[in-house]
């Protein structure tokens, strides 16, 4: 249940993003918004670490700034898979990368479920 509200919140952050940036194009709405955020997962799990370990040297001297270009790939990647998705750009994905991890942080912030902590004497 938890993975499919996450899935319905990063589909609502790239609707979001989708209408604040004019270089990305979203064909079928919300249909397209949740194929983005479908494939943005599976290529999260498993194509982003295969990049991260192959770059890992790049990474390390970038002090972590090399992972921005990554996230950007992953955006293009899923520009190549989605026909409902268009990215116009390399930096117009690094900048829908960072606008969509920040948006993100935001989002899972309000789903988090509380703790019950019981003080007991």
């Amino acid at each position: 249940m938890k993975m499919i509200i996450r899935i319905i919140a990063t589909s609502l952050a790239v609707l979001i993003i989708a209408t604040l940036l004019p270089s990305v194009h979203l064909t079928n709405g919300i249909g397209s918004a949740l194929g983005v955020a479908l494939v943005l997962g599976i290529l999260r799990i498993f194509i982003r670490p295969l990049m991260i370990f192959f770059t890992l040297p790049l990474t390390i001297v970038s002090l972590g700034g090399f992972l921005l270009v990554i996230n950007a790939l992953i955006i293009l990647m899923a520009d190549h898979l989605l026909e409902g998705f268009a990215v116009n750009g390399f930096f117009t994905a690094l900048l829908f990368s960072i606008l969509l991890s920040g948006l993100q942080s935001v989002l899972y912030i309000f789903l988090k479920e509380p703790t019950n902590k019981r003080i007991e004497n």
